[in-house]
């Protein structure tokens, strides 16, 4: 199958969600934001096959990564939107239908004045929390401790979601955890990742 064919198949139209009729099934959801080269997209959905799996991606040049990762019989349970994701954006997503998030290695716009620029803002959060079924998790990965110190911050002044681990954060590792190139470079150059769990309330 050729790339267009891929295009065809995996990306679907940016408008209101019916994930019964994208998938032809009732089952969960999981949602990856920012697929990156799509080495997780890919290899977690082999593993999670009972799961269907949406991935969000805007960059045209990963698009064209994820999807020569992707073939219809091996990953049937992959659709992909190609947007940019933010507070406005992510509404198309209905409400209590995403079992879990993942969210690996956003940018953390490390300077100060660019802090606004992160995707994890309280707005966003509220948004998570809405798709979010109840029950439903939330996983981040980052290797900037400043940005898993802003996350947990954020997510442990909440009432609305409760983390896994006391302090918000880990180096251990999730179970079935999948290393991707990105995280590879990153701990090369001595930048190990942290761990983040959180769990809708109500």
């Amino acid at each position: 199958m050729n790339l267009e064919q891929k295009r065809e198949f995996f990306i679907i139209e940016v408008k209101e969600l019916d994930f019964q009729q994208i998938f032809g099934n009732s089952n969960p959801i999981h949602l990856e934001i920012g697929c990156g080269r799509g080495e997780f997209l890919a290899m977690k959905s082999r593993v999670k096959w009972d799961k269907n799996f949406l991935g969000i991606e805007v960059k045209p040049n990963r698009i064209k990564s994820i999807l020569k990762k992707l073939e219809p019989q091996q990953h049937n349970n992959v659709r992909l939107l190609q947007m940019f994701v933010d507070a406005q954006s992510s509404q198309i997503i209905p409400p209590n239908s995403i079992e879990m998030i993942y969210i690996n290695h956003p940018d953390p716009w490390p300077k100060r004045r660019h802090h606004k620029r992160r995707l994890l803002q309280d707005e966003f959060i509220d948004i998570l929390h809405r798709i979010l079924i109840p029950g439903g998790s939330l996983q981040v990965i980052t290797d900037h401790k400043d940005y898993a110190e802003w996350i947990t911050q954020k997510f442990l002044a909440r009432q609305d979601f409760f983390s896994k681990y006391e302090e918000g954060c880990t180096k251990i590792p999730f179970e079935g955890h999948i290393v991707t190139y990105f995280e590879k470079e990153k701990r090369l150059e001595g930048n190990d990742p942290i761990f983040m769990k959180f769990k809708k309330v109500g």
